[in-house]
């Protein structure tokens, strides 16, 4: 039990541990009464386990040398150290383009054996990531030169410094153009209704609101 321990919090290279038993001797009288030159005795023993260790100052102090150091590895030798951690320093944007696809685009497993349609899914998918990238990357940019800290985008409309594409189509998908139809005929067109906030980001996205009217 006390090696697996040891063992669980990764100390095994510092500790020594034993275990070790420990033999108390009892003499006591085979038969009642007083003691006397004729008595006999028999002997009993009890084991007493205890456990011992003692640490590797040597293994200590060598290990003590590399603490605080984070290692890095990278394939690419051109990279100086302050680029390689720089670079791994912008891996969460990455992995959060994977939460994204999971969660906004709901990737899910699919059943394709044809190398091309895998191929040709894949590249759907990353031509719907890359779009949102550059959604966020074209309003961000709007926003600081504008000098715009927030916007309240969100469906409280809470202020947010940072708006991610899934919440500026949000912002848009209620909007509704509808018509009015006799038989085949449109009798008027009822164009949609925009608000200052999505007058605002249509802006700053440089798209002309008439995206949302009639077009003849």
């Amino acid at each position: 039990m006390c090696v697996g321990t040891v063992e669980k919090h990764y100390v095994t290279r510092y500790l020594t541990v034993r275990r070790t038993v420990r033999e108390e001797h009892l003499f006591k009288q085979t038969r009642r009464g007083r003691p006397g030159p004729e008595t006999a005795y028999r002997k009993i023993t009890k084991r007493r386990f205890d456990i011992e260790w003692s640490t590797d100052e040597e293994a200590i102090a060598y290990d003590h040398q590399s603490d605080g150091m984070y290692p890095l590895m990278t394939n690419d030798r051109s990279l100086s150290p302050a680029q390689v951690l720089k670079a791994h320093k912008g891996q969460p944007m990455i992995e959060k383009r994977f939460e994204q696809i999971k969660t906004v685009h709901e990737i899910a497993p699919v059943f394709l054996k044809d190398e091309g349609r895998i191929e040709a899914l894949c590249t759907l998918y990353f031509l719907a990531l890359l779009v949102q990238a550059l959604i966020e990357r074209e309003l961000r940019l709007a926003m600081k030169r504008e000098r715009i800290d927030e916007l309240p985008i969100y469906p409280e409309q809470p202020q947010c410094a940072r708006p991610t594409t899934e919440q500026v189509l949000r912002l848009f998908s209620l909007s509704e153009r509808h018509k009015l139809m006799q038989g085949t005929t449109t009798v008027q067109v009822f164009d949609a209704q925009l608000t200052p906030l999505q007058n605002q980001v249509l802006d700053l996205l440089g798209v002309s609101p008439s995206a949302f009217r009639q077009k003849n």
